[in-house]
């Protein structure tokens, strides 16, 4: 079989009606696929997990629309090669043709500068741009080609469509349907997939090269468990454990482990990973598991942000790592991780509650007269900078949605808290 391309690459969907997943972008009526049924596609950021068919669905979109179609990874490409791309593009167009397509694979690793360079073909219409990013694209294009851009977002594969992929493979694919394969457990095959088809195709095409050309392909919990515990470094041929030591890394610091959440975090530097995507996990976890037991994390997070900006690699490993050690070993809390979700539950439950008059703002005469703003007491009138009103909307009176926890600092706070108010919290 290692004459053949991978599985991966012999599963790629050619058309619309061959690609799995992305329904709210693809599916009958859907955005995209109006989009392409009516000849013009604007310039896109495809946003999304690895796996899910970013590039495949630009390959799709360029050969529906008989378009040229222009690649360029942000890994190994400079300004140099962008500015090379542009011009192939310029010259393969004629007289009124459609602009071709300048595939950015990873578009958040290109610098401002290179992406600087793409803006003016973007904005004249020299390329149709189509980048592909797992990173939030609010953080990692520079505003002025994000605003040229509809960005989309591309979700997790679910397990259903994972198992028409599976069917698909042994009913398509040139060399598995000529195999037996009996899939007898698929649980262990849908956890190490985890919504990704790139990693669900290798594990399959794994299984079957362990199987000699004439035994059945025996798909279960036990045997995918171990295969993929022998084969560590097969199976992450392609970086797919990204989000794997990510997942590890931010759990040993919710876990109180510095020597493990260090670990991870040497993992991630020997790959080469973007230092500033390791500081936002960080920052997050500063916010959602640290929180109220230590509100200096956060501070302390987004200082070490900013200056992994200024400082790069290698130094800022040293950063990273004071910040991590710091988190892994500081009291935790999620309570206001925990207050914000138990808010946006009520929120959708009860709707859009009206606002108390007492709270309202009254900047006209008229809405004065409707006693908006009438009733309310400025807190620092009174003593201790704090009077007694309600502040939630009628229905939701006295509804208590932050809950503090057993730390030092959330005991202040709780005690003041009981002070005020004369109730528990």
């Amino acid at each position: 079989m290692s004459t053949y391309p991978p599985l991966a690459e012999r599963m790629r969907p050619k058309s619309l009606d061959d690609y799995i997943g992305q329904k709210h972008l693809v599916g009958e009526g859907a955005v995209l696929r109006k989009m392409l049924e009516s000849g013009k596609v604007s310039s896109i950021i495809l946003w999304g997990p690895p796996g899910v068919g970013k590039t495949t669905l630009a390959k799709i979109i360029a050969n529906q629309l008989e378009r040229p179609f222009f690649v360029l990874s942000a890994v190994s490409s400079g300004v140099k090669d962008v500015r090379e791309a542009i011009e192939k593009a310029r010259n393969s167009r004629f007289f009124n043709s459609a602009s071709p397509i300048l595939f950015i694979d990873e578009i958040h690793r290109f610098s401002k500068s290179q992406q600087d360079s793409l803006l003016g073909a973007v904005e004249e219409g020299v390329v149709t741009l189509i980048g592909a990013t797992t990173e939030n694209p609010s953080f990692e294009v520079i505003a002025p080609l994000l605003s040229r851009c509809q960005v989309y977002v591309l979700k997790p594969l679910e397990n259903s469509d994972l198992l028409e992929l599976y069917n698909n493979i042994v009913t398509n694919d040139s060399l598995i349907k000529k195999r037996q394969v009996q899939l007898k457990e698929d649980d262990a095959l849908m956890r190490f997939s985890g919504g990704d088809a790139r990693k669900f195709l290798n594990i399959i095409e794994l299984l079957a090269n362990s199987y000699k050309d004439d035994e059945e392909i025996v798909i279960d919990n036990l045997n995918v468990t171990e295969l993929l515990q022998q084969n560590p470094a097969q199976y992450d041929k392609n970086g797919e454990m990204h989000y794997d030591i990510i997942s590890a890394f931010i759990k040993s610091i919710r876990g109180s482990d510095p020597d493990a959440a260090v670990y991870w975090l040497a993992r991630m530097v020997e790959g080469g990973e973007d230092p500033k995507f390791i500081a936002r996990r960080l920052l997050i976890s500063a916010a959602e598991d640290v929180g109220l037991a230590n509100p200096n994390a956060l501070l302390l997070a987004t200082n070490a942000f900013h200056a992994i900006q200024m400082i790069g690699w290698p130094e800022s490993r040293i950063i990273l790592s004071e910040l991590t050690i710091y988190l892994a070993t500081s009291a935790k809390s999620n309570s206001a991780y925990m207050a914000i979700s138990a808010a946006q539950s009520l929120v959708q439950e009860t709707g859009n509650l009206p606002v108390p008059l007492h709270l309202r703002n009254a900047p006209t005469k008229l809405m004065k007269e409707l006693d908006y703003g009438k009733s309310y007491k400025y807190s620092h009138d009174y003593p201790n900078n704090f009077v007694e009103q309600e502040f939630l909307p009628d229905k939701l009176s006295k509804k208590q949605l932050w809950k503090p926890q057993n730390n030092p600092q959330e005991a202040k706070l709780k005690e003041r808290m009981e002070y005020l108010w004369n109730r528990k919290f």
